[in-house]
């Protein structure tokens, strides 16, 4: 079986070509034509010979990113992908448009398992990890279709990121690396649902990430309902590594809150979530939801927002409502995979 060789590092690589009877040195221009300068096949690497080409296509793959479907947003032109893999199983990637720089939110699983009560990513399990090099392509694709380039990244689409782990890591060590794409890791935010056990080892590599947190609620019982991670990790447990984390890498960890309707969003809610965070310094990420089961409604900013947001920013936690990008387009994570999987299984 031929080696997928975007999931190399380049300390990895360089062990491969010298073991086909290359100089080292080799390995560092392999790794600019495929992280640079984005190509996906061995004969565009001009300034390798005809035969050590040859050499690379019976020994190494590059696997395809296809494009299945692409929406663009009529409001803010966002765009959504629909990326089938070389096992024709499917991902999302979104880009989103600012304008001090563009934005990419990648998936790091095809599916999940962490089963999040308003999360259309694990309706229907988790199917498989995703290889480093899956996620590099999300990145190497969109820019080559979009025509733009990244600034920074979002590891928020469908997964757990914290549930692939080492993959994620490679992911992270390849894209930060100087030879390669070079990205700064302090323009790479990790989103998780919070599992504490990994956050604790996240927190020792020091890697520089912005950590977003799941909370969306301030007491168990609530959080619960909404993620059943918590019955595992409660909130005491994932505020504890939270704050190692901050202590450990001096990142302010930003917290996600969505606020549903009759569940979290009374002032109450708002009370109890100023005292159990404020200790930590955190950011607040608060965003409008009509939960309709698994298939969430991103809904406007309501009065009930605003007024949410009024006690938080006066309780002196810094908070900001999300933007919401890409509505017209089911730019939430997994809307547009589970239609796809639904339409293939007949529902």
């Amino acid at each position: 079986m031929k080696k997928d060789i975007l999931s190399l590092t380049l300390q990895e690589l360089e062990v491969e070509i010298s073991s086909l009877g290359e100089q080292k040195f080799r390995a560092k221009q392999i790794f600019d034509w495929l992280h640079v300068k984005k190509v996906g096949c061995f004969s565009e690497m001009s300034n390798l010979s005809e035969q050590f080409r040859q050499k690379l296509t019976n020994t190494f793959c590059v696997k395809p990113l296809i494009i299945q479907k692409k929406l663009v947003s009529r409001h803010d032109n966002t765009v959504k992908y629909l990326y089938r893999l070389f096992d024709d199983e499917k991902i999302e990637t979104v880009l989103m448009q600012y304008r001090h720089a563009n934005s990419l939110c990648i998936s790091t699983q095809v599916g999940c398992r962490m089963n999040c009560s308003f999360c259309a990513s694990g309706e229907n399990g988790l199917v498989r990890n995703l290889e480093p090099s899956e996620m590099l392509m999300q990145l190497y694709e969109t820019e080559r279709n979009s025509g733009l380039q990244v600034g920074s990244m979002v590891l928020m689409g469908i997964g757990e990121p914290l549930d692939n782990f080492e993959n994620v890591l490679k992911f992270l060590q390849i894209l930060s690396d100087k030879s390669g794409r070079n990205m700064s890791l302090r323009h790479v935010s990790l989103s998780t649902c919070g599992l504490a056990d990994k956050i604790d080892e996240l927190a020792k590599l020091k890697l520089g990430l912005t950590l977003s947190v799941s909370l969306h609620a301030a007491n168990d019982e609530v959080r619960s309902r909404i993620l059943p991670v918590n019955r595992s990790y409660n909130i005491s447990r994932l505020l504890a590594s939270c704050k190692n984390y901050f202590d450990k890498t001096g990142r302010r960890v930003s917290f996600e809150y969505a606020l549903i309707k009759c569940l979290n969003d009374d002032l109450q809610s708002a009370d109890d979530l100023i005292r159990l965070i404020k200790p930590l310094h955190a950011h607040v990420n608060l965003i409008p939801v009509n939960s309709t089961g698994k298939s969430e409604i991103f809904s406007p900013v309501s009065t009930t927002t605003k007024l949410f947001h009024e006690r938080l920013t006066q309780g002196g936690i810094n908070a900001t409502v999300r933007r919401t990008l890409g509505a017209d387009i089911n730019a939430a994570c997994g809307q547009l995979r589970g239609a796809e999987v639904e339409g293939l299984s007949g529902d």
